[in-house]
């Protein structure tokens, strides 16, 4: 018999961007066994897309609603992983083609929220931000240019997107990203603003100095028994080394930002 959220929540969207901590949260929410299975199932903004990651056959599909309402069905299947709760995790840059298209399924519903919940039920809106965006665009550009984006705590890899290749130090690419990353926040702020929304807050250092007492707090207000979130490993290790502190030390000079707070160094 599966655990229901003593608050009505059936489900939950965590409102990020790239290197947020977003693969930790996922996954320590995820090994509870309450909180469903949180992933990104609208990441790549297109249809065919997301029948294409949920196996799902374009061609069984007459009309874009019926295909639409597939997609939503099969994605809640695994978002909710054999718990009573859906779990999203939705970055900024696919946001606005995911409602866009709920609004297409649900065009008498007024809001983005009142959409969501319509297909999805009654949904948690949960912020994830990193403060540092220095600190986030530099993590951005490793990733990208290495293709390694997430390792376990032993060492081994989780996940990676092509062969390894060193990172290189470009000036203008990390002021551009920490401009991207820095719009994302913005865009995020503006939703909530025209939603209405205040949503439940987590910060990328809070998550990362003491992950337990994060994911025990963010259980019980979906409504659970905050005991299911202790004792949990770390399922990911931090990838921020020596090369990560040397380019953040180097644009700061670059920029004249030496001595600065994260929160003054906005674009």
């Amino acid at each position: 018999m599966t655990v229901q959220s003593k608050f009505g929540y059936q489900a939950y969207i965590i409102c990020t961007s790239p290197r947020s901590g977003s693969t930790l949260l996922c996954k320590l929410l995820a090994a509870t066994g309450v909180a469903g299975k949180p992933e990104s199932y609208f990441h790549v903004p297109t249809l065919a897309a997301w029948q294409k990651s949920l196996n799902l056959q374009s061609r069984d599909y007459k009309k874009e609603v019926s295909a639409l309402k597939a997609v939503f069905s099969a994605s809640r299947s695994k978002g909710m992983g054999g718990s009573s709760l859906f779990g999203l995790r939705l970055q900024r840059k696919s946001a606005s083609f995911f409602f866009d298209r709920l609004e297409f399924t649900h065009p008498d519903a007024s809001s983005d929220l009142a959409r969501f919940e319509a297909e999805f039920g009654k949904t948690c809106i949960i912020h994830l931000t990193r403060q540092d965006k220095l600190s986030q665009a530099i993590s951005l550009i490793k990733a990208t240019q290495t293709g390694l984006w997430h390792k376990a705590p032993d060492g081994t890899e989780l996940e990676r997107t092509s062969e390894p290749k060193e990172p290189d130090y470009d000036r203008e690419l990390i002021r551009q990203t920490v401009e991207e990353v820095t719009l994302y926040e913005d865009e995020w702020s503006n939703w909530f603003s025209r939603e209405g929304l205040d949503p439940y807050r987590i910060t990328y250092d809070g998550l990362a100095n003491d992950p337990e007492t994060v994911l025990v707090d963010l259980i019980s207000h979906l409504g659970f028994d905050g005991a299911v979130a202790k004792g949990i490993p770390l399922p990911v290790a931090k990838l921020a080394d020596k090369v990560s502190e040397e380019w953040k030390t180097r644009y700061l000079l670059d920029e004249g930002l030496k001595g600065k707070k994260p929160n003054e160094m906005k674009p």
